[in-house]
């Protein structure tokens, strides 16, 4: 029986995971969408390697245990694992398990707010899912806010989108801890699934970026692009799956410690991250117990 957990990731800077300089055939690099909303993913082997470098950093042999055991180690530990030599030509299977992480809240420009986030029912959903949280039926055009609304029709860039219901049930959607998401100030809103697409295509970070010759100032063949991002202040979801072993029943606890997780803590994802993209606050939490 696997024990399930789940995580948060609030981005503090555009995150930009996708696509990089070259590979594309024109001049945007795009991020990863999920295939049904088109919103912004973070891929399960993107998180998955975040994790096992930051513990690899400070002890590869957990790394090793929670992660599997590659068969191609690197000379470091080849000479450190001498005494063990039957397991350096074998894989193992990892304990931790990674899903992908989607969309729970995007940040959205809107003049009369300023920003608003968004959500649509099929993300709401699988939050829902993965956080144990009661099921709850989520109306296109409902929002939250804690105080009232003097105007109930918002302006985007594409045009206007006129509010429906107050929905207090979406506070509970809103995790702790974050930011720069506030229900106290900030309007939440859902819409629908098939509007969620147009309006995460608004709220992108988006930069070009340029590599000047050196001796004149124009830009080098092929190092004049554009590069998509998830805005700062988006948060997203993702699951975790770890596998009890023998000598490892409770494999929660050792594995928070060993990944340096008391509660939470800061993270790169992505790349460009030398020039101000990627970094995140991530919290792992354990999926409830059923009473």
């Amino acid at each position: 029986m696997y024990h399930k957990a789940y995580g948060i990731i609030e981005t503090l800077a555009p995150l930009h995971v996708g696509a990089s300089a070259g590979e594309e055939t024109g001049n945007l690099n795009l991020i990863f969408r999920d295939q049904f909303t088109l919103t912004g993913i973070i891929p399960g082997s993107s998180i998955r390697g975040r994790f096992r470098a930051d513990m690899r950093n400070r002890n590869w042999k957990g790394a090793n245990l929670w992660y599997g055991h590659e068969a191609d180690a690197d000379e470091e530990q080849q000479a450190q694992t001498k005494e063990n030599e039957s397991n350096q030509d074998r894989t193992t299977e990892a304990i931790v398990k990674f899903e992908y992480a989607s969309l729970v809240w995007l940040p959205v420009y809107c003049p009369n707010q300023p920003i608003v986030w968004v959500s649509c029912p099929r993300l709401l959903n699988r939050y829902q899912k993965l956080s144990g949280l009661p099921k709850a039926e989520f109306k296109p055009y409902s929002y939250y806010i804690k105080g009232s609304l003097s105007m109930k029709t918002l302006f985007f860039s594409l045009g206007f989108l006129n509010l429906q219901e107050k929905d207090p049930n979406l506070k509970n959607y809103i995790p702790a801890s974050l930011e720069d998401l506030n229900c106290e100030k900030n309007i939440v809103l859902v819409v629908n699934d098939t509007d969620m697409a147009i309006i995460h295509e608004m709220a992108l970070f988006r930069q070009s970026r340029v590599a000047l010759e050196p001796t004149k100032k124009t830009a080098k063949k092929g190092a004049f692009f554009d590069v998509e991002a998830l805005p700062q202040g988006t948060v997203l979801t993702f699951p975790l799956a770890l596998k009890p072993t023998a000598e490892n029943h409770q494999p929660w606890e050792k594995f928070t410690e060993a990944a340096g997780f008391s509660s939470s803590k800061e993270m790169y994802f992505g790349g460009l991250e030398s020039i101000g993209f990627g970094r995140t606050h991530v919290t792992l939490n354990p999926y409830p117990k059923a009473n």
